[in-house]
């Protein structure tokens, strides 16, 4: 299901979509309010909900469908202008992130992890949360960035390999690939990696990794 104020936004993201024979669109809604009725009458896997929305905003329209669907996936459809909203939309466990202006091959590799119970974080987006959390001080951002490490010392060598790729936006098909084990290795990893990190999903879990400094790019 597709819910964004922008005729033309829905309209453009639909089409990608609607290239990939294994998404069907079930509903659009142009505000929160139709959004949480459509979901509810629809029932989707997967909702792309834009944040900034009349009536009731993406957060709380997604907050109250996951209420009602938890098993429905949140993906936020985003833009860099909305970036204090991520902390929340982290915080309320949205699946991941989608950049409105990102290659279309994103949206449906997001959309596709996000119904078969993974998470998709745009590798541009991880680095621009990391980026707003920086700017808040180099005294906080030393202070996150040593309990990140902290809590990253509680894995096993091989599970920090596998977040600093998660971190990177990799699927756990392409993390088997780059580590030449099969792809249901990567779930249990993932598994244990979210369980011991105690984060709701991927999305948490990635951030974790860039505070830790796993991903390369990150600052020291």
């Amino acid at each position: 299901m597709l819910a964004d104020d922008e005729a033309l936004i829905r309209a453009g993201v639909r089409a990608i979509l609607d290239t990939d024979p294994g998404i069907e669109v079930v509903g659009e809604a142009p505000d929160g309010r139709q959004a949480v009725e459509s979901a509810l009458a629809h029932r989707p896997d997967v909702v792309l909900m834009d944040i900034g929305m009349p009536v009731l905003d993406g957060l709380d329209a997604a907050a109250e469908i996951r209420r009602a669907l938890p098993a429905a996936a949140v993906l936020v459809l985003t833009t860099f202008a909305e970036d204090a909203y991520v902390a929340r939309a982290l915080a309320e466990g949205a699946a991941g992130f989608l950049l409105k202006s990102g290659d279309p091959r994103e949206l449906l590799a997001g959309v596709h992890a996000a119904a078969d119970g993974a998470a998709y974080l745009s590798p541009r987006i991880a680095h621009r949360v990391i980026q707003q959390l920086n700017a808040s001080g180099a005294g906080n951002r030393l202070g996150r960035g040593a309990a990140a490490r902290e809590r990253v010392a509680t894995l096993s060598p091989r599970e920090r390999e596998v977040l600093a790729l998660l971190g990177s936006g990799l699927s756990n098909a392409e993390i088997a690939a780059r580590l030449h084990i099969v792809e249901g290795t990567v779930k249990v990893f993932v598994s244990a990696i979210l369980r011991r990190l105690e984060v709701k999903n991927r999305v948490q879990a990635a951030i974790v990794a860039h505070e830790a400094g796993l991903v390369p790019g990150d600052p020291a």
